[in-house]
């Protein structure tokens, strides 16, 4: 994942099983600014969990006919419909159920080591297609279970550095999990970022200007076992079943995280073609394969292999 390595004011804490960070250039608001991202993160999870029953998502799939929801529930869903526009399909927000049935069916904290086999499943009946979104009335079929984690994330990221710039006037780096989203006036000479998912990756340091958002998406990150397979939370929607692991982890660099996010996601579904599809997207990214090679697309942002000093 994309981690920071700045001396400034940072806070950090834990959330959704992962980290979460605010970096501001002014040091006397990072107090108010952390108070915002976390109001935002709880607004969030209220909205759209699909591990709270009481979320207003689950409320709104069990109804299984058009209800109106939230603005912020309609921008969540509005974003994962894009993506998987945007991606022709290969980020898939509809992906719920199948992921339940692998058994990631509670925070990944919670999700027991080991367990039964998994059943491979006939070909999927429903896709992203079959969910309506008409301004702020949402359809989703009956039985379908929307899994937002692909993007939700990314564009709450986006949505935390723009509302803390807004109200407080200080430039602002936001991560949550390894997505980042920036906003206002970064610091001189630009925001420095460590890019290393796991422990055994190569890792680089990067430099960025203000307004650059960097999302990661990974095979080994999130993982558990059924029946002794190792299973991880990236679905091919073509087959409900993890992707292939042609690739460790893929790190993009984008104006938005939430598309950062929707082309990394993307480029492990897509395994050996996500090269030459990134190559046409006019995103920059870096692709970490099998073997610990790097893979270096569209102009990945100046590096320091290595780690650097805070």
């Amino acid at each position: 994942m994309a981690t920071l390595r700045v001396g400034r004011s940072v806070a950090r804490w834990r959330v959704w099983s992962t980290s979460a960070s605010v970096v501001v250039t002014e040091p006397d608001l990072l107090a108010p600014a952390r108070e915002l991202v976390e109001a935002e993160l709880a607004a969030v999870e209220v909205a759209c969990s699909r591990f709270r029953r009481d979320s207003e998502l689950a409320r709104a799939e069990r109804l299984g006919r058009p209800v109106t929801v939230s603005p912020l529930l309609a921008e969540l869903v509005g974003a994962a419909l894009a993506s998987a526009e945007i991606s022709d399909g290969d980020v898939d927000p509809t992906l719920g159920a199948d992921l339940a049935r692998l058994g990631y069916d509670r925070d990944i904290a919670e999700i027991e080591p080991d367990g039964p086999p998994v059943p491979v499943p006939i070909r999927r009946a429903v896709s992203w297609r079959d969910v309506s979104l008409a301004g702020r009335t949402l359809t989703v079929p009956p039985g379908v279970r929307l899994d937002l984690g692909a993007t939700a994330k990314a564009l709450t990221a986006d949505r935390c550095a723009r509302l803390v710039t807004e109200r407080l006037g200080t430039g602002v780096l936001v991560e949550l999990g390894g997505d980042i989203a920036t906003a206002g006036d970064g610091p001189a000479g630009g925001w420095t970022i460590h890019v290393q998912d796991r422990p055994i990756d190569p890792p680089v340091t990067v430099r960025v200007t203000a307004g650059t958002a960097i999302a990661t998406s990974s095979t080994v990150s999130r993982t558990w076992h059924r029946g002794g397979r190792l299973l991880h939370h990236v679905l091919d929607p073509r087959t409900g079943m993890p992707s292939s692991r042609v690739w460790r982890s893929v790190t993009v660099a984008a104006d938005r995280c939430v598309i950062a996010n929707t082309h990394s996601t993307a480029a492990l579904v897509r395994g050996t073609q996500a090269m030459t599809v990134l190559g046409r997207s006019g995103v920059a990214a870096r692709l970490v394969d099998n073997h610990g090679n790097v893979h270096e697309v569209g102009g990945w942002p100046s590096t320091q292999e290595g780690h650097d000093e805070h």
